[in-house]
């Protein structure tokens, strides 16, 4: 599947991979950081953002289509990071594609299956009446009995656009709810490596998904990894910005000098 995508900056090129229900914009900001030094590129991953809709939805066909990207672009090698969903991508690819990887970079998440605990995060959507929306005030609304977090729904309303008269969502949220226990498994096979560099970070705040005990599977996996620790929450890069740059261009710039 070819992505939709945005490009910045000229230099070794890098990818960034975004979360469930995210969209590149989200990574927007620091992308144009980290584009004064790399051609940084920017995904909306399948059913999310601009990019197609489909009922196939799996982190297998994920790391395709950052493939079918690569080769779209012509490109032979690339640092990839990614946050949360995309950065199961991320290790996906990489696991697939190690000749192609320069680094690897894992935002606060670790290659394990997961609890599903998304359930109100649908329970949201499904409380909007997409057909007879008047507002994005009268969405936020009808999603504040269930979300209570102000933040939290203005991320799932970035999801939100109006086309001619009409409001209709940007993911394919019933495709993603269909397909969710794609999402929330550990899709690396025991036998899956990568022993190329290999950055995770975790949020101290939050606890489950990182564990102390994902270590030595995340080892297993990634035998040159080291672990970082910022303090914020899931999303790192919106809570931390500016630690998160200094961390990621720490480590790229020393796979850079190698």
């Amino acid at each position: 599947m070819i992505l939709h995508y945005k490009k910045l900056g000229e230099g070794p090129p890098l990818f960034i991979l975004h979360g469930l229900f995210g969209m590149l914009d989200n990574w927007m900001t620091l992308a144009r950081k980290f584009a004064l030094e790399y051609s940084v590129y920017l995904f909306d991953l399948r059913n999310h953002g601009k990019s197609p809709h489909s009922d196939d939805f799996d982190y297998y066909l994920m790391a395709e289509d950052v493939e079918e990207m690569m080769r779209e672009l012509e490109l032979s090698e690339v640092h990839i990071l990614g946050h949360s969903m995309g950065g199961k991508v991320a290790m996906q690819f990489a696991v697939r594609n190690a000749a192609s990887v320069k680094s690897l970079t894992i935002v606060d998440i670790a290659p394990k299956d997961y609890p599903a605990g998304h359930e109100m995060i649908f329970e949201a959507f499904s409380a909007v009446d997409i057909d007879g929306l008047q507002s994005r005030k009268q969405a936020e609304q009808s999603m504040e009995a269930i979300i209570l977090d102000a933040g939290v729904r203005l991320f799932l309303l970035k999801n939100l656009h109006r086309s001619g008269k009409n409001y209709k969502w940007k993911a394919n949220v019933s495709g993603i709810e269909d397909s969710y226990e794609n999402v929330i498994v550990n899709s690396l096979s025991p036998w899956d490596s990568y022993d190329g560099p290999c950055l995770f970070i975790k949020g101290t705040k939050s606890e489950r998904y990182i564990e102390e005990s994902d270590l030595p599977s995340m080892e297993a996996f990634f035998p040159e990894m080291q672990l970082q620790e910022i303090d914020a929450g899931h999303w790192v890069h919106s809570e931390k910005p500016q630690e998160l740059l200094e961390t990621v261009l720490s480590f790229l710039s020393k796979q850079e000098s190698q």
